[in-house]
């Protein structure tokens, strides 16, 4: 676990994920054996809600797996989690190709509409919208202005590049 938190992006990535107690948790998770919440709780000295919260979280991104077992006297399930942390980079992988999509998608809304602003409640509008409106902003009846996006546009496009550099798709 200890070479995994070493890296400064994969602990980045972990600390939007989880959060810092989050963190904490997993530099006291035992190494090995399954552990119940309430075991992982008393063990480590954090709040079993915070416990069971980013559980469930890594759960979701794969990152942690539980076995269930029932109590027959009681009929009670308990939760016997174990860490997956070699999944950690083909989730964030995983992640990033997400996040290069919608930035394409983004970058093509951006390209293929030109756009107007109210300077004065500074709502952007794109060109048949404001067109609808005669180029007065509905919300204050101000004239709206050509908005440039090619700032915007820019930085899209060098954020797509180094996340396609990063994934090896350059």
């Amino acid at each position: 676990m200890d070479e995994v938190l070493e890296s400064p992006a994969v602990k980045a990535y972990l600390i939007r994920l989880i959060g810092e107690e989050g963190i904490n948790l997993l530099e006291k998770f035992p190494e090995e054996g399954e552990w119940s919440d309430e075991q992982l709780a008393a063990e480590t000295g954090i709040n079993l809600n915070s416990v069971r919260h980013t559980l469930y979280t890594l759960y979701e991104k794969r990152l942690a797996e539980y076995r269930r077992i029932k109590n027959n006297e009681t009929g009670w399930l308990t939760y016997l989690w174990h860490l997956r942390m070699d999944m950690i980079f083909e989730v964030i992988r995983e992640d990033l190709e997400t996040i290069l999509e919608k930035l394409k998608a983004r970058e093509r809304y951006e390209e293929e509409n030109d756009f107007y602003i109210c300077k004065a409640c500074n709502m952007l509008y794109t060109f048949n919208e404001a067109m609808d409106v005669e180029f007065m902003c509905p919300a204050c009846d101000q004239k709206m202005e050509h908005f440039d996006n090619e700032i915007l546009l820019r930085a899209l496009k060098k954020r797509i590049e180094a996340i396609k550099e990063t994934l090896g798709h350059a």
